[in-house]
């Protein structure tokens, strides 16, 4: 509770804008050495690989380094879609980018989360086989919770205690202590409040379109984002503004945001269901297989909520969410111990990194490492060698 950690880390605890330093700023710090930055592009292929997961032939540029004039949030982009053209395959072409500063505490971690998210969505989009374009697009009629579903189900594996005891090492391989993996879970748990803070966004931007013509002044659309803020969260002020969210001043992204919480749901109901199809998430073979022939063939052929149906036999619903957010820190470190126990039983993919891509990883126009399925493991020494170079 907010009370329990100000007794732990005083009054200034109080103030909304210190509580995600104090509740998650030394764990960040602890663990950052388990995650160097010029590792991120290694584990995110090792593990993508161990889950089957690959990507029919796409051409792809990775440009994950921030600088100066460069756009300030990470995306995907799919300027050419996959398609089948009459019994052809024709592979897409797929850009993602990040603004990560390599030498900022907490970057490598991030980047890692960035790979995760981004390359899964790249995953989705690379493996549509449809006999159009069309059904590959980005936009509309492709459902944003469904294109999100993808990307945040792949990043929920960084944070799983298992993964981190078997990917989260140091530059010299020394593994993440499972004292710290718990640390971090006691920062974390309960992540109600997390939730709510993103249920803000949503909710506050329907108070803004429901306003009468005659209300719509900044001084009313500002009191409307206040009430919700305070409604969702108990603050007076918001650790996370919801106007310093960028969809909602963005005429693409507007009215988008709700589509991150359901995804949030199918994440939820997508783990809860091959948890108990398969035991395990991490290194799990059967994942890649599964996502490619229900969630990504079809595009944007099915509905959101017949994709979720067709995977899990059931309807999105919000039960294994709720559950998950609202463990208590014991449930949660107990069901991390668990993971970790069983890990013996999971064996650690060995071989070379295949993907089924032609990757560049670049820095604008600048070519950092390039790989096609034989040389992965090059294009990750050369990512490393430019990282320690440019330090």
């Amino acid at each position: 509770s907010l009370d329990d950690l100000c007794a732990r880390r005083g009054e200034a605890a109080r103030d909304p804008w210190n509580l995600p330093f104090f509740s998650s700023g030394d764990v960040t710090q602890e663990q950052d050495p388990y995650f160097p930055f010029s590792h991120a592009f290694e584990r995110w292929g090792r593990s993508f690989a161990a889950l089957g997961i690959e990507y029919n032939g796409a051409e792809m540029v990775l440009d994950l380094m921030d600088r100066k004039g460069k756009h300030e949030n990470g995306f995907m982009h799919g300027p050419k879609p996959a398609w089948r053209d009459e019994g052809t395959h024709r592979p897409a072409r797929i850009q993602f980018t990040a603004n990560a500063i390599a030498s900022m505490v907490g970057s490598g971690k991030r980047a890692t989360e960035t790979l995760f998210h981004e390359g899964g969505h790249a995953a989705h989009f690379a493996n549509i086989d449809m006999p159009a374009p069309c059904f590959a697009q980005e936009f509309a009629p492709t459902s944003v919770s469904f294109a999100e579903l993808q990307s945040m189900f792949l990043d929920s594996l960084v944070t799983d205690a298992d993964w981190q005891r078997r990917y989260a090492r140091t530059a010299g391989g020394e593994l993440m202590p499972v004292e710290l993996i718990e640390q971090a879970i006691r920062a974390e748990q309960p992540a109600a409040l997390t939730l709510r803070r993103s249920l803000c966004v949503p909710y506050a931007e329907r108070a803004i379109y429901e306003l009468p013509d005659a209300e719509l002044t900044a001084e009313r659309v500002r009191e409307v984002i206040l009430a919700t803020e305070r409604r969702f969260t108990g603050m007076d002020r918001s650790t996370r503004p919801v106007l310093s969210v960028p969809h909602l001043l963005s005429g693409e992204a507007s009215a988008y945001y709700h589509g991150y919480i359901l995804a949030l749901v199918a994440v939820a109901q997508t783990r809860e269901f091959f948890l108990k199809r398969d035991g395990h998430l991490m290194d799990n073979p059967r994942i890649g297989p599964s996502l490619r022939d229900v969630y990504w063939k079809r595009g944007n052929s099915r509905s959101f909520f017949r994709f979720v149906q067709d995977m899990t036999g059931s309807p999105p619903s919000a039960g294994a969410l709720a559950a998950q957010v609202n463990r208590s820190v014991d449930d949660a470190i107990a069901e991390a111990r668990r993971k970790i126990a069983r890990m013996d039983s999971i064996p650690e993919r060995t071989g070379p990194v295949q993907l089924n891509a032609r990757i560049v990883v670049a820095d604008g126009n600048t070519t950092i490492a390039s790989c096609q399925d034989d040389d992965f493991e090059q294009a990750s020494a050369d990512f490393r060698a430019w990282i320690a170079a440019s330090a």
